[in-house]
């Protein structure tokens, strides 16, 4: 994924960290663009968040000439994360498989409380 653009993350301000097949890590700066009132992360912008590496994540485990789509996500709001903060991601693997796969995204403020959890299905698009 490193050599192709992301352009909808950059807007965003996510900052990608590492990637493996097994791990994506991130980081979303939260600043005032991103946030409803009060002043904390919308969750829409917690779902784009989490939505972006479950796509990353997904890409790191495609067949060569595979691409991927979002096809059903579910967000779990535990606790708002405040402008200034830095919301931080690790999103895991709950199915690799050949059509799908499952990812789930923990979100966390910077004080370590779990802000949200996304659980995803990327669709394996074959082409050929």
């Amino acid at each position: 994924m490193s050599d192709q653009p992301l352009p909808f993350a950059k807007l965003i301000g996510l900052v990608v960290t590492s990637v493996s097949p097994e791990r994506v890590l991130a980081e979303l700066p939260v600043r005032e663009e991103l946030c409803t009132r009060p002043a904390v992360l919308h969750g829409g912008a917690i779902m784009a968040f989490a939505d972006t590496l479950g796509a990353v994540a997904t890409v790191a485990n495609l067949p060569a000439g595979a691409t991927t789509t979002t096809i059903e996500s579910k967000t779990n709001f535990f606790a708002a994360v405040p402008l200034g903060d830095v919301a931080r991601a690790e999103c895991t693997p709950l199915h690799r498989g050949r059509t799908t796969m499952v990812w789930q995204t923990r979100i966390t403020r910077g004080d370590g409380k779990l802000a949200a959890v996304v659980t995803q299905t990327q669709l394996v698009i074959a082409r050929g």
